[in-house]
């Protein structure tokens, strides 16, 4: 029975890791496919599907079918490869068994990023060290119940746990029988301590740094006071960096695409807004030591 419980334990804490994974993950996928605005886009084309492909993929296909029009969908490559390695045979495929021979004169391929790899890695690994650190908070702040060890003569255990259930009832006072014999009665505090708050700094910090790769803004300092504006712009470097390659990338397929069909497609970085306050040209937090905003302390 000891070996059964044990491993219904385990499971229980298995299920909760990948639960948590996948929070994260599903949470860190739909920020990515989400971040690009595509447009003038034909309406047989689903942009949800394209950005999920380039995600997990890293590459797609746009083509013009005869009988559905212009599509763009998962592809398949190899065969010879032109003067900068981009190949020259492609295949377009899809799930319900299409299947379409390509060239490049007749398709355009459309790469994640200047690499042409997937982002799926990346955000694996983020969404693994989020959960992660998630499961240690949880496990950290189950640990502050401060669970008690009891050691007494068998002949007590009732009446001992009957005195524990008053004390985890939070009980402010308990009564016991003169007759209790606290003589061979030992207790054993197993006291753990209090990291949770670290470890969700941390979190927070790969959190930001997940956002940074994805080229969403953030605040990626930690500091009570307020940040003034160009302390922001200057830690939003990174983030408009990492916005390059994949928009880059999606930028030059339209361009392509657009000669080849004589559409007029682009591809955007969604608009974001961010809420500054123009008084103290501050972003709004906590005030600085001496109660205004401006200059770092």
């Amino acid at each position: 029975m000891k070996y059964v419980s044990k491993k219904r334990e385990f499971w229980q804490s298995a299920k909760y890791n990948t639960a948590t994974f996948l929070q994260y993950y599903n949470r860190l996928v739909e920020l990515s496919i989400a971040m690009f605005e595509w447009k003038n886009v034909p309406p047989s084309v689903d942009t949800r599907f394209l950005e999920l492909t380039l995600f997990a993929k890293g590459q797609a296909v746009f083509l013009v079918d005869e009988v559905m029009g212009p599509l763009a969908l998962q592809v398949a490559t190899g065969g010879r490869l032109s003067v900068y390695n981009i190949p020259m045979s492609r295949r377009a495929i899809a799930s319900n068994g299409y299947n379409n021979p390509l060239t490049e004169d007749n398709s355009v391929l459309i790469f994640n990023n200047m690499l042409h790899t997937p982002s799926m890695l990346d955000v694996q690994m983020f969404a693994l060290r989020l959960s992660n650190l998630d499961r240690i908070i949880d496990v950290n702040a189950d640990a502050q119940k401060t669970p008690v060890l009891i050691r007494a003569d068998e002949r007590q255990r009732l009446t001992l746990l009957n005195l524990y259930k008053q004390y985890d009832g939070n009980e402010p006072f308990i009564f016991a029988d003169k007759a209790l014999n606290t003589d061979g009665l030992t207790v054993l505090k197993t006291d753990a301590p209090y990291i949770a708050d670290k470890i969700y700094t941390l979190k927070t910090q790969i959190w930001n740094e997940a956002l940074t790769y994805l080229g969403i803004s953030n605040i990626n300092v930690q500091k009570k006071e307020r940040l003034i504006t160009d302390e922001v712009t200057r830690n939003q470097g990174g983030t408009i960096a990492s916005r390059y390659s994949r928009l880059e990338s999606r930028r030059e397929a339209c361009k392509k695409i657009n000669d080849m069909f004589g559409l007029n497609m682009w591809c955007d970085y969604r608009e974001e807004y961010q809420s500054i306050d123009g008084a103290d040209d501050t972003i709004n937090g906590e005030p600085d030591s001496d109660g205004e905003g401006g200059e770092v302390k």
